[in-house]
């Protein structure tokens, strides 16, 4: 009867504490139990991360209907635009390590004054990138190895999707703000308008809908872009009304040139460790895309289901940078790197029953999505040797944001550097073309690099260099 009782009291308190992470009431994260704090940040995160994820599935699963060329055109667009990931992803470590050491010592006119001056940075790159993305779209397929039909049914696409990542760039950015200071669930909120919006109009613009015409592949990126954009306004109203901790005034909005410098000198290091990650995926696009379209296109496929898992883990590793930063900003080292471990094995627990599913279902999974053959057998391979790998990514994933999130952005990029262009490259282009092995070489490169980083990550954290970076 006790152990009933205790039962009782388990689930009520799961609920309540669901309820006060999810409302974002919880504000303080450097004296309550690590455990209540990594629950309080990552589900949030979590559900953030899985809106995202659920966007790329619902995405590709609307463009399948259209064709194999415009799930391809879709797999090599944004094999280039991680590019502009790499970018907005490095500024948006920069910002929540910031972010997250100011608000750790309590102040809080600091963590606005490096929001802006992040935002700023962040229109600033995005300006660049959209007038290469309207003017070359074409070129740029090209140069990705697309066929001329490919081109001329998917060019629309990648013009308008790099032409507006304005919206990419902010959203990542503003988000990252609001996880610095704790405020996870304002993050997770504007991504449910972002992503709900798109669910809702891309059958719309992709297949018509009364006045709105048929534009095939390309109403996805138009559906996109216009729930991007919509969840970019919604954030600068949070931030301008001071909606969440972070709050900007217009005295706010003037160049700050040592805030600036600070966080291109930190982003410079994050931005290189995510431009060596996905220019080494940019050219494993490359070398699938000579196995012809429905390679590429299973390929795609098993990457956007990978993503509806690698979010949630994601999410607890952003979890975990938080965790970092707003702790050594308490002058909690210790404690800081007590929150890693745990965040780590929680989200190994998760990638680890996730592997198994991936491991025996691969072939339902990747059928949901195209009915084609050569496209399931590749898909779910894919997703099978990939998953594989699942548990090293978990502890991989955790120990590299939190370098991030202590302000060491630098580790990861070595980290990187050895195990994506010194490893994974010639490993994927000798398995998969100079010993025949084809795209399962380049599915094996993946996962070895994966764990090679899990390897090394851990065995230089432990040595705690990272404890006295200062931001």
């Amino acid at each position: 009867m006790q152990s009933n009782n205790n039962q009782k009291i388990s689930i009520s308190q799961f609920f309540k504490y669901l309820k006060i992470a999810v409302t974002g009431k919880q504000e303080e994260f450097t004296s309550i139990s690590i455990r209540r704090a990594v629950f309080m940040l990552s589900i949030p995160m979590i559900l953030e991360m899985m809106m995202e994820s659920i966007f790329a599935i619902v995405d590709i699963f609307y463009v399948s209907q259209v064709s194999v060329n415009a799930v391809a055109t879709i797999g090599l667009t944004e094999s280039v635009i991680t590019l502009v990931y790499a970018v907005a992803i490095g500024l948006s470590m920069a910002a929540t390590a910031v972010v997250a050491r100011r608000v750790g010592e309590k102040d809080l006119p600091g963590a606005s004054q490096a929001a802006v001056q992040a935002i700023f940075l962040g229109i600033a790159v995005a300006a660049i990138v959209s007038v290469i993305g309207i003017i070359y779209p074409k070129e740029i397929l090209g140069l990705m190895g697309a066929e001329p039909d490919l081109i001329a049914e998917g060019y629309g696409y990648t013009q308008m999707l790099l032409g507006g990542n304005v919206t990419i760039m902010l959203l990542f950015l503003i988000n990252a703000i609001f996880r610095g200071a704790g405020d996870a669930s304002v993050a997770m909120w504007t991504l449910i308008l972002s992503n709900g919006l798109n669910i809702i109009l891309d059958p719309m613009f992709i297949f018509g809908f009364g006045p709105i015409p048929a534009y095939g592949v390309e109403g996805a990126a138009i559906a996109t872009t216009i729930g991007r954009g919509t969840a970019v306004v919604f954030q600068l109203l949070i931030l301008f009304y001071g909606w969440s901790r972070i709050k900007i005034t217009f005295k706010d909005l003037v160049f700050r040139a040592k805030v600036m410098l600070n966080l291109v000198k930190i982003s410079l290091g994050g931005i290189g460790q995510f431009l060596i990650g996905t220019s080494s995926w940019v050219f494993l696009m490359r070398i699938m895309a000579d196995f012809g379209s429905e390679v590429l296109a299973g390929y795609t496929i098993a990457i956007r289901v990978m993503m509806f898992t690698l979010m949630p883990a994601w999410g607890m590793s952003n979890a975990a940078a938080t965790l970092v930063g707003q702790n050594l900003g308490a002058g909690e080292p210790q404690r800081a790197e007590d929150s890693v471990w745990k965040t780590g094995k929680y989200t190994a627990i998760f990638m680890g029953v996730v592997s198994v599913i991936y491991l025996l279902f691969a072939r339902n999974i990747v059928g949901w999505f195209s009915d084609e053959i050569e496209v399931v057998n590749n898909g779910a391979l894919c997703l099978q040797v990939i998953a594989a790998g699942y548990i090293f990514y978990a502890y991989g994933m955790v120990i590299i944001q939190s370098f991030n999130g202590s302000g060491d952005t630098k580790t990861p990029t070595y980290i990187n550097f050895v195990c994506f262009w010194l490893f994974q490259l010639p490993f994927a282009y000798l398995g998969a073309k100079t010993f025949g092995f084809g795209p399962k070489g380049v599915f094996w490169a993946i996962t070895l690099a994966e764990v090679l980083i899990a390897v090394i990550g851990i065995i230089w954290f432990r040595k705690g260099h990272w404890k006295a970076t200062k931001v």
